[in-house]
């Protein structure tokens, strides 16, 4: 499989990846922007140090002003791109990846890379057509005016504690500074940074990941945690009995909160990932706002919040983007919510308790060859033409109390398919009615159910 992902670049470092890669990617992204200024930073990662100055010498190569971050959240390196005034940015990160992993995030202007420029970076790599240049280097500390930047939009809170579980990422040493500068009480869980991430898994997305964390706030009696990902970028809410919020119940708190005193239609507008519960278009409407469905992908999420000029945008996967930012940003969203806390003088809890939970389903990963695939995005719409259907990301069928989506995996051998329903019998129900009228999908899950069957016995 390409390490030329939709929108950024991901692989085995040593294997997929390596210095020569990125020292040729580096001399392609310099001859894109003709030269220009660009800001570069990393992770943690064993592996980053080595692709970062490969990656500086191809820039170099092509030109450029490269600008050095250093070691920074990715969140960081989207402030550094317009507070320094650059024409594009590289992160060298795989975000929440294993260790072994490493890629590039890029931007080339204002908007973020879409599948197309992306791959006509591929072919210029590959048909080694390279501007040529001497380019300079300089360090660029960001970390202290981002931190400010972020800073500044939130007043001191009430001495609630929170637990701050950066997972040795990016984000072990940024988070509690700033957090500890509003009056936060921190208690800091694997907020030493390294990058071979020793204690858990940098992605916070997965409930096992953040059993620990959970215990330890109720062990402290903390009103909050907060777990972060590899780079920075996403963030996960516990509240204090344990509890981990999906990146969707998080985003229906911060509608709550934004809509109810929203002055222009655009700040009313919420741009959500289409895997995201019906809770978040329904709370969008209830509170007077325009819900906009929207493919997966941080990017896509972007663009649209860009192009809509939203007030909100948010993804489950814990992607939480804000229109006066322009962007995603994990420290944004844990000082809002921490804010939202602070004026409600009311545990976490309490205040989801009235936000209505539809059962729903993973992303269920069922193995099958291309032919497969072809057949369920084919057999789905055609077996429910009479229901709504979205296909801006693969097939949505919408059923009265619930949907279900199918998409073809364009990195790996599978389909992945998301059920919800708004009570576990209609979960239930639409699940059976799927498997029974498109004959290729019914036949992948009962294959799936069987194995899971076979493995608890």
């Amino acid at each position: 499989m390409s390490i030329f992902k939709s929108c950024d670049i991901r692989g085995l470092y040593g294997q997929e990846l390596t210095p020569a890669f990125a020292r040729d990617f580096g001399q392609t992204v310099g001859t894109a922007l003709a030269g220009g200024r660009v800001v570069v930073g990393g992770d943690a990662r064993p592996s980053t140090p080595i692709l970062k100055g490969a990656l500086i010498e191809g820039l170099l190569a092509a030109g450029c002003y490269v600008l050095d971050a250093g070691l920074v959240p990715t969140s960081a390196m989207y402030f550094a791109q317009q507070w320094l005034k650059a024409d594009g940015l590289v992160m060298v990160t795989a975000s929440h990846n294993p260790p072994g992993y490493n890629g590039f995030k890029l931007m080339l202007g204002e908007w973020p890379i879409t599948e197309e420029v992306l791959q006509a970076l591929r072919q210029q790599m590959q048909a080694g057509r390279f501007r040529q240049g001497n380019g300079y280097w300089d360090r660029a500390d960001v970390l202290e005016a981002y931190q400010a930047d972020i800073a500044r939009f939130f007043p001191a809170g009430r001495p609630l504690k929170v637990v701050v579980d950066a997972g040795n990422g990016c984000f072990s040493r940024v988070a509690p500074a700033v957090l500890h500068s509003k009056g936060y009480q921190v208690i800091e869980r694997f907020c030493e940074i390294d990058g071979r991430f020793p204690n858990r898994d940098p992605n916070p997305a997965v409930a096992a990941h953040l059993k620990g964390l959970a215990e330890q706030i109720v062990a402290e009696g903390a009103d909050l945690g907060v777990a972060y990902d590899g780079d920075g970028d996403r963030a996960v809410f516990v509240d204090e009995s344990g509890h981990i919020l999906p990146g969707d119940q998080a985003l229906v708190l911060f509608i709550r909160h934004r809509l109810r005193v929203a002055q222009t239609p655009n700040k009313r507008k919420v741009v959500y990932d289409i895997k995201c519960s019906s809770i978040v278009a329904d709370e969008t409407k209830r509170w007077g706002g325009l819900p906009l469905m929207e493919r997966s992908g941080h990017t896509f999420i972007k663009t649209r919040l860009l192009r809509e000029q939203a007030g909100l945008g948010g993804e489950i996967s814990g992607h939480l983007f804000f229109g006066e930012l322009g962007r995603d940003d994990a420290l944004f969203a844990t000082l809002l919510f921490l804010q939202i806390l602070s004026e409600a003088g009311q545990p976490l809890s309490a205040l989801m308790a009235d936000i209505p939970y539809y059962p729903i389903t993973p992303d269920l990963r069922l193995p099958c060859s291309p032919e497969e695939q072809e057949a369920i995005l084919a057999e789905l719409p055609a077996a429910f033409a009479d229901h709504e259907i979205n296909t801006v990301d693969g097939v949505r069928v919408v059923f009265d109390g619930g949907w279900v989506l199918a998409r073809a995996s364009v990195t790996e051998p599978l389909i992945t398919v998301r059920f919800e329903g708004n009570t576990e019998a209609r979960l239930q129900e639409i699940q059976t009615e799927v498997a029974q009228r498109v004959p290729t999908l019914g036949r992948l899950l009962g294959q799936r159910a069987a194995s899971k069957h076979h493995a608890s016995h």
